[in-house]
C-alpha cells in the first residue's frame, strides 16, 4: 500500500482505528480475496481491510489451509499494492517460518497487520508455547505489525469460555494487539469483554447478531473470514445461470 507517512504511519493509523470506539461502532474490516475485491471495498469507504486466508485460498484454487506460503504472500502483495488503506494479512499458522522471517515476509508484502492461529491440523497448540512464539513475533516486528492472535478453542469444540479467556490473556501478555476468539457464541461476548484487555475481534455467524449488536456485546472489530467471498460467488453462480439459460 502507499501511505504518505510511510509504513510506520500506516501501522500507527491502523492501530489507532481499534481504540476509542463507541460500543455500537466496531471497526468493520471487509476481507478481500484479490485486488479487484480490495479496490471495491476501499471505494465503498472502509478505512482498512483484512484478508481471509480461506478466501484467498479459494481465489487461487486451493482448499483452506493448503495455500503455499509463497502464493499467499504474493496474493497479499497484489492486494496491498492495489489500495491505499492499511491491510492486515491472515497468514494462518505462519507456515513454519521462524518469527524474524515471518515478520519480514509479511512486511515485504505491504501488510501492516497479521492474523495468526493457535491450532494446527485441527488440534489446539499448547497455549504457553504459542504465547512464547507470539512474543518472538512481536519482538521481531517491534511496533511495525499489528498482531491479531486467533483463539481457536471454540472452533475446536471447547465450549467452556474459560479456555478461550485463558488463552487470550496469555496472548495479550505476550504482546498481541488484539485477540480473535473465532466461533465465540454471542452470549459469551460480554464475559470475554470483561475478562480480556484490549481489542476483541469477532466474526458474524449466519443468523446471528448484526454488526452493531456484536459491538454492543463486546466486539471491538468485526471481520468476515471468507463470508463475503461466498456471497460474491453466490451472485456469480446466479449470473452464470442466467447467462446459461439465455444462451
Amino acid at each position: 500500500m502507499t501511505d504518505a507517512g510511510g509504513a510506520g504511519g500506516a501501522v500507527d493509523a491502523f492501530r489507532a482505528l481499534h481504540h476509542g470506539r463507541a460500543p455500537e461502532d466496531p471497526l468493520v474490516l471487509p476481507g478481500p480475496w484479490d485486488a479487484a475485491s480490495a479496490r471495491a471495498f476501499e471505494e465503498a469507504g472502509f478505512p482498512a481491510l483484512a484478508t481471509p486466508s480461506a478466501g484467498v485460498a479459494a481465489s487461487l484454487g486451493y482448499a483452506d489451509g493448503a495455500t503455499p506460503a509463497d502464493e499467499m504472500f504474493a496474493a497479499v502483495a497484489r492486494i496491498t499494492r492495489s489500495v491505499s488503506v492499511p491491510v492486515s494479512a491472515d497468514v494462518e499458522g505462519g507456515y513454519g517460518l521462524a518469527p524474524k522471517e515471518l515478520v519480514a515476509r509479511v512486511l515485504d508484502s505491504g501488510a501492516v497487520g497479521v492474523n495468526l492461529e493457535d491450532s494446527r491440523g485441527g488440534t489446539l497448540k499448547d497455549p504457553r508455547a504459542h504465547a512464547g512464539w507470539l512474543a518472538e513475533v512481536r519482538a521481531a516486528a517491534g511496533g511495525a505489525l499489528f498482531v491479531n492472535a486467533r483463539v481457536d478453542s471454540f472452533l475446536r469444540g471447547v465450549a467452556d469460555p474459560e479456555e478461550a479467556i485463558g488463552r487470550a490473556r496469555l496472548y495479550v501478555a505476550a504482546g498481541a494487539d488484539c485477540v480473535y476468539p473465532i466461533g465465540v457464541p454471542p452470549e459469551h461476548l460480554p464475559l470475554l469483554r470483561s475478562r480480556i484487555e484490549g481489542p476483541l475481534n469477532v466474526a458474524p455467524s449466519p443468523g446471528g447478531p448484526p454488526v452493531r449488536e456484536l459491538g454492543r456485546l463486546g466486539a471491538t472489530r468485526v471481520t468476515f473470514g471468507p463470508g463475503l467471498l461466498h456471497r460474491a460467488m453466490a451472485a456469480v453462480r446466479d449470473i452464470a445461470g442466467q447467462v446459461r439459460r439465455s444462451s
